[in-house]
């Protein structure tokens, strides 16, 4: 009786010994886990994906592009949710390709949103936003040739694209100046540059002065400029402007209006700071001659949004007055609706 007595008290102390010990690996493990560095970061947030879009544009970059590629260096466009690509057109231009939703957004100019509004099949575009508020573009000559007006036309070369738009301004503004206009020799030189062509094959070429006129200014060449609204009104016309499709524009107007917000904090940048806009042209293209961007960049940082209440904003009399020119001379298949041809709705600060 002593014997089991003895045996079952043993065993209740050694319980008691096991159970204590396990107790102190308990706080022991718990000292240790609050003694252990605890992780203070919060979980990092995933980046946005960015919607990809493309801008097709009309020709080789230059700085009527800049507020573009400002936008797209500096952010602008990844703020609004974009990624955008800048892509060079192919022969077409880029009103079939946007029309044809192989790009968002394309450069052109009034007069070929005109042309495709008017033909016998018409191509769903709309302007959504003027890049240059008048048109710096005429005709331009080395000042030995004396060409001074339309009149000086005469007997000359005229070196262009082929474009029925091309004759039919010739011939107005020399018939308006009672020139000849069959005593001018018409040459299609493609894409030949200014320079060349009035060097080797031409008299005479149509440019914007915001480039060629710019790098004429740098090589000391004594220009002759004729303006095209000094000496037509009518032919102050919107060149270049951003279109997009009837198509996105209906089913997704706020990314027009994304588009056009950053595509605007762009070009006003340019406007205030040319030269830095400058630099960030150069940095997506840096094929550009440098000397020439600069230049043109401080020329169109008056240029951009020039009288217009803001950058971008267009004026229906302008589409009016431009079509009715065309139309007159038997450009255009049909009169232009010309509220229909374009749209301010989707700039900022609508």
């Amino acid at each position: 009786m002593d014997t089991i007595s003895k045996t079952k008290g043993d065993g209740g102390i050694k319980m008691k010994k096991l159970i204590s010990i396990m107790l102190i690996i308990v706080l022991a493990l718990g000292a240790l886990a609050a003694c252990a560095p605890k992780n203070t970061e919060e979980p990092k947030e995933e980046t946005p994906k960015l919607e990809k879009i493309t801008v097709v544009l009309d020709w080789v970059p230059n700085t009527n592009h800049t507020g573009m590629y400002v936008a797209q260096q500096r952010g602008y466009y990844a703020e609004e949710g974009l990624e955008v690509e800048i892509i060079q057109p192919t022969a077409g231009g880029s009103a079939d390709l946007i029309a044809a939703g192989q790009g968002h957004f394309g450069i052109s100019y009034q007069e070929q949103v005109t042309y495709a509004r008017t033909t016998k099949n018409p191509l769903p575009i709309k302007a959504i936003a003027a890049i240059i508020q008048h048109n710096t573009s005429g005709f331009a000559a080395p000042a030995d040739k004396g060409i001074v007006s339309p009149k000086d036309f005469e007997g000359k070369k005229y070196g262009g694209w082929g474009s029925p738009m091309e004759e039919a301004m010739l011939q107005a503004l020399m018939e308006k100046e009672n020139a000849d206009f069959n005593k001018l020799e018409m040459l299609d030189i493609g894409a030949a540059d200014f320079f060349t062509a009035v060097e080797k094959h031409v008299d005479f070429t149509w440019i914007y002065y915001g480039w060629d006129g710019v790098a004429a200014e740098l090589k000391e060449m004594d220009l002759s400029f004729i303006l095209l609204q000094e000496v037509d009104p009518a032919l102050d016309f919107y060149t270049p402007t951003i279109i997009a499709s009837e198509k996105l524009l209906s089913e997704n107007p706020e990314l027009a209006k994304r588009f056009l917000k950053a595509t605007a904090k762009g070009y006003e940048f340019a406007i205030e700071n040319p030269e830095e806009a400058a630099k960030d042209i150069l940095k997506a293209v840096p094929e550009l001659d440098e000397e020439i961007v600069a230049a043109s960049q401080k020329y169109l940082a008056e240029q951009y949004k020039a009288d217009a209440p803001r950058w971008g904003e267009m004026k229906e009399e302008v589409w009016k007055t431009y079509a009715n020119w065309m139309f007159e001379r038997n450009l255009l298949e049909a009169e232009l609706e010309a509220n229909k041809a374009f749209t301010n709705e989707f700039l900022p600060n609508n």
